[in-house]
């Protein structure tokens, strides 16, 4: 398999200067002449105009010689080469691409809507103008691609209470994820001569059927979660609670008294509202 190479061709701008002297030089003495060798040397720099190459900054310019590769010029500036080469652009440039959201599964089966952004660039020109049809839309079909695949190598979220307690969620785990999409986008765009500067998620939700139903899990995980915290915080108030008044000898309680204030604070410390304190005016055991 052909590598890209590198060529240096004729400084356009002294060329330039000799294809203008042939061109009207020749009409001029053709003129006052009277002789067609003149005009032979006005074609010559007619035929010379075709061979100039202008290339622009942060693009290059692929030669051909009847379907054969013949180099690639990179640097910018203007040149000169046979007039039979033909030429094709290819941007040295970074390009950005924003992926159209797409409707995978991810780990778990879930539906979700996920698009990706890519920054990429060409660094071997060969491999992009021969090695695939075109690049630019290879790109775009393997960055859909890239993405399906990694969509369902995660769960979109960590729901440990059905035994999926997952590292790694597409969710939570950003720079991860990340990682793991340039991976997979450069050994898929390796082959077309694309270097991946970029690639993040731009943008990812659960697909609209199953939308409702997973924010009221989500609501009801944190619920959970908060209630839990509230439940452990107010067992250790009520702990310290006994031990302080066992300590200190405020008062002395049975086991049945101690469940009874154990159960009323723990119904004032883990209720939603504010309790109505009852005031007992006659004794402990009234």
């Amino acid at each position: 398999m052909k590598a890209e190479k590198i060529i240096k061709l004729a400084n356009g701008y002294l060329i330039l200067f000799i294809v203008l002297l042939l061109f009207f030089g020749g009409i001029a003495m053709s003129f006052f002449k009277e002789t067609p060798i003149y005009i032979l040397a006005s074609i010559v720099g007619f035929i010379g105009f075709f061979g100039f190459i202008l290339v622009n900054p942060n693009t290059s310019k692929v030669i051909l010689l009847f379907g054969k590769y013949v180099g690639t010029i990179k640097e910018n500036g203007l040149y000169w080469a046979n007039p039979l080469y033909r030429k094709k652009t290819i941007s040295l440039r970074a390009s950005n691409f924003d992926s159209e959201r797409l409707k995978v599964n991810d780990k778990l089966g879930n539906p979700v809507m996920i698009s990706t952004i890519l920054v990429w660039r060409v660094t071997d020109t060969y491999k992009a103008a021969f090695d695939v049809d075109n690049y630019e839309n290879f790109v775009r079909v393997q960055t859909d691609a890239a993405v399906r695949k990694l969509a369902s190598m995660y769960p979109y979220d960590n729901f440990a209470d059905e035994g999926h307690d997952e590292d790694i969620t597409l969710r939570s785990s950003v720079n991860e994820v990340s990682e793991a999409l340039e991976k997979e986008l450069e050994e898929r765009l390796s082959i077309a001569g694309i270097e991946v500067l970029e690639a993040r998620i731009g943008y990812l939700a659960y697909a609209q059927e199953i939308a409702s139903a997973m924010l009221k899990r989500q609501q009801a995980t944190a619920i959970v979660a908060a209630r839990h915290k509230i439940v452990q915080g107010a067992v250790e108030m009520v702990e310290m609670a006994l031990e302080e008044l066992n300590k200190k000898q405020i008062v002395e309680l049975d086991e049945e008294r101690k469940a009874a204030m154990v159960s009323n604070l723990l119904v004032i410390l883990c209720g939603d509202k504010e309790a109505s304190p009852v005031v007992n005016a006659g004794t402990l055991s009234h």
